[in-house]
């Protein structure tokens, strides 16, 4: 049977409130981890934009691209799929950037030699020229943008846990 609604606010009520009132007052975006990394990432990006620009590459593109060059530098044929999870964007938008890759002379897709069905990706003798360029390019922003950090390896390993990707040997 239920109790009749005396339109008061019971116990467990009043105490949510008060918890999510204390919750407003002392919240404060400057002190948000999730804000604060927003415009973290915000002010990196212009930097890689900035970094890639005189490779005519967006951040997708070289991203795809040195993702690209990296599995196949490690020994394999890499596949679409194997690129797209390489980089962490979905298999759609690989897809499309690695079309614009293509037409621009920076990668080459083929039947898969193991998966019929699939593309195998090889990277152009220009890509490669690219992508080791823009690698360098953005390990030197990312250089420039880490030095202010005290322990880049321990940040490095907390980006790494966040993101859900187990720590890569170079």
């Amino acid at each position: 049977m239920n109790e009749p609604d005396t339109g008061r606010p019971d116990e467990g009520d009043q105490t949510a409130d008060r918890d999510f009132r204390e919750a407003l007052r002392s919240h404060s975006a400057g002190r948000s981890l999730g804000f604060m990394l927003w415009h973290t990432t915000l002010r990196w990006q212009r930097g890689v934009d900035a970094a890639l620009a005189p490779f005519s590459l967006t951040h997708g593109q070289a991203l795809l691209l040195t993702s690209a060059w990296w599995l196949a530098r490690a020994g394999g044929v890499p596949n679409q799929r194997q690129v797209a999870d390489h980089a962490g964007v979905g298999e759609v938008m690989a897809s499309q950037i690695i079309k614009v890759l293509e037409r621009n002379g920076l990668i080459e897709r083929t039947t898969h030699p193991d998966d019929p069905r699939g593309k195998a990706l090889s990277v152009t003798d220009r890509g490669r020229e690219v992508a080791e360029h823009a690698v360098v390019a953005l390990d030197g922003w990312d250089a420039q943008f880490f030095a202010s950090v005290d322990e880049p390896q321990t940040v490095l390993a907390a980006l790494q846990r966040l993101a859900g990707r187990a720590p890569q040997s170079s």
